[in-house]
């Protein structure tokens, strides 16, 4: 008697005279033959615990460690920084009086500087410096203004027919700053007022998305290996793994977002169109109106601090210590914030390393410094992965920002080493308050209102996983946020580049 198959069956399955196990007599599920790995002859010895390979993979945090989140109500927010107190030009030209004349005449270059008329008055002292050397100054009494930008000064010192040096004449040759006044005797008082001033400047939230689909019955599969995700959920059910991951890689996008955002060409919206298709009419949305947003590094890049090619580890006064004691200078001429929070690469880490291992007498220990951001716990600073140091005037708390170093965002390039954040807040004229108010210089505002939250939404569509809202076999996990990032007082950040 013999046996015929048919279909997908091996003809050579013939029953045996005896009872024995024999390979013919199995169907075969190996990898091997394309049945896939359901079944086996031979049982393998399984892992069902799912393998961390990259460990915790989120990216999130930077900016609920270094900030906070308020609410908005508006497509646009707008914060009026303070401007110097002092009146100070690093535009400006000047020529000598004419012959046998002690007087020199200055002409400030109004372009850029915000101001429609120079802000200096007749009476007052000011001090001209070489732009290039800053070393040749003079100094002078101011005798006339003619608005906008012309000022008419008798210079101290010998009173000679050349009163300004040739290194001054140079165009665009001199800065000059406001020091003082000088009247005379029973002179009437100084003429004129200065008004405090400010400049404006805007952000708008930007509306990420994003969801996870699944169908009914693979919602329902039990799986072989026992799945767990980065916020604490486990069990065999994929979907879980695949749900939570997509929550997790979306609260990243808010954070990268926040932090690479860049403002959208008005050119290229006015000039077209941008439509996102997803499958057809019926699932088309039109994204008008796409602005862009204001991000921390496009901020910096800005009006902030950019040092490119921080060195290694090298002897006082160059390599790594040359350079970080350029950037104390330079913070010297901004705010000079004293605690600052240091983002970093891990090379670039390392070279801090190195710079404070090689000249720590210099710095203060770990155990030494100062943690006003902490409340002056050092353990809780240490805790949250900072290490910090002291260098002049300035502390400092560092730690290594995954995000530059994982492989699959930012680690990828080696264009941004780090960025210096101030810790604390500034003062902001708010204009809804009418007064000046205190913010975090780095602080996210989400758009929000009495009925509608959009920090973090996230709701179920379908008819699966609880959700009864149309007759499809699946289950749709939204996500969406409306947000914006606020860096205040950009000219206290550093951003730090490779070379």
């Amino acid at each position: 008697m013999s046996f015929t198959t048919g279909g997908s069956f091996p003809a050579s399955l013939v029953p045996s005279q005896k009872r024995m196990t024999l390979s013919d007599n199995y169907l075969s599920f190996d990898s091997t033959t394309g049945g896939g790995t359901f079944a086996q002859q031979y049982l393998p010895e399984l892992y069902e615990a799912e393998v961390e390979r990259y460990g915790n993979r989120t990216l999130g945090g930077f900016l609920r460690m270094v900030g906070a989140e308020m609410p908005m109500t508006s497509d646009q927010v707008i914060w009026s920084e303070q401007n110097r107190l002092h009146v100070a030009y690093n535009t400006a030209t000047a020529t000598n009086g004419g012959a046998g004349q002690a007087n020199a005449q200055v002409v400030v270059d109004m372009t850029g500087t915000g101001q429609t008329n120079v802000a200096i008055r007749e009476g007052q002292t000011i001090l001209i410096s070489d732009k290039a050397t800053g070393l040749v100054t003079a100094k002078a009494l101011v005798q006339t203004v003619t608005l906008p930008s012309t000022i008419e000064v008798s210079v101290y010192g010998n009173i000679t027919a050349t009163p300004l040096s040739a290194s001054l004449l140079v165009a665009g040759g001199i800065n000059l700053f406001v020091y003082g006044a000088d009247f005379g005797k029973g002179s009437i008082g100084m003429e004129g007022s200065i008004e405090p001033s400010f400049t404006q400047y805007q952000n708008s939230p930007l509306i990420i998305k994003d969801n996870y689909t699944i169908n009914g019955s693979d919602a329902a599969q039990i799986g072989w290996v026992e799945v767990a995700t980065e916020d604490g959920q486990s069990g065999y059910l994929w979907y879980l793994k695949a749900e939570s991951e997509t929550r997790l890689r979306f609260e990243d996008y808010l954070e990268m977002s926040m932090v690479e955002g860049e403002f959208m060409n008005p050119a290229a919206i006015n000039a077209s169109t941008i439509t996102y298709d997803f499958g057809g009419p019926a699932n088309a949305a039109l994204a008008t109106n796409v602005k862009g947003t204001e991000g921390l590094f496009a901020a910096i890049e800005a009006r902030g601090n950019v040092y490119s090619g921080f060195a290694g580890a090298a002897a006082p006064g160059s390599g790594a210590l040359g350079d970080f004691d350029e950037i104390l200078k330079n913070l010297d001429k901004q705010g000079a914030i004293e605690e600052n929070m240091l983002f970093l690469s891990r090379a670039t880490a390392l070279d801090f390393d190195d710079m404070i291992a090689a000249v720590n007498g210099g710095f203060a220990s770990t155990a030494a410094a100062s943690y006003g951001l902490f409340d002056n716990d050092g353990d809780m600073a240490l805790n949250f992965g900072f290490s910090g140091f002291r260098r002049g005037s300035y502390d400092f708390y560092k730690t290594d920002w995954k995000y530059l170093n994982d492989a699959s965002t930012r680690g990828l390039s080696k264009e941004i080493d780090g960025v210096m954040v101030p810790a604390g807040t500034t003062t902001v004229y708010d204009q809804m308050l009418g007064s000046n108010i205190r913010r975090p210089f780095l602080h996210v505002r989400y758009r929000a209102s009495e009925t509608e939250d959009r920090r973090m939404k996230s709701w179920i569509t379908g008819s699966v996983g609880g959700a009864f809202t149309d007759t499809l076999d699946a289950m749709t996990v939204s996500f969406l946020s409306e947000r914006c990032l606020v860096t205040q007082a950009a000219n206290n950040f550093v951003l730090f580049k490779g070379a």
